[in-house]
């Protein structure tokens, strides 16, 4: 069985591009892919990444150059098994009748901050995202 985690944010140009890439390098280093989907949106998709993000990302050999934010769909948030946002409301990107668990990170937005800022907020976003996956990994490793 796959278990779906769905990233998701306001703009789709920070925090859940950040934790979508952690993901997917950590789903791949313990070769989830079968077991672990991860689909990422925004309710008000920004028209590109944050250049903060790229850069903070840029720095531990992450590009994000390449990614644009998206629009996540009703139907993505409704099959998810996990709804991660990351310090905005989900109200608006779960269903009444949606039987996911939602959980929120809570986040500093690092839109227009300097450096040093954004690099907290990554690192943070990748030790969740590790833990997440540690919880998630049938393997336990």
């Amino acid at each position: 069985m796959t278990v779906t985690l769905a990233f998701v944010c306001v703009q789709n140009a920070g925090r859940s591009q950040m934790a979508t890439a952690f993901a997917e390098r950590e789903v791949a280093a313990r070769g989830l892919g079968e077991e672990i989907e991860i689909v990422t949106g925004g309710t008000d998709p920004a028209e590109r990444v944050h250049a903060e993000v790229v850069a903070a990302m840029r720095e531990i050999d992450i590009d994000l150059g390449d990614r644009a934010p998206r629009e996540v769909t009703f139907e993505e948030v409704q099959r998810a098994d996990y709804v991660i946002t990351m310090g905005c409301s989900a109200d608006d990107v779960c269903p009444a009748g949606w039987a996911g668990e939602s959980r929120d990170w809570d986040l500093d937005d690092p839109d227009g901050r300097d450096p040093e800022a954004v690099a907290e907020i990554r690192d943070e976003i990748e030790e969740r995202v590790r833990s997440l996956v540690d919880e998630l990994d049938p393997s336990g490793q």
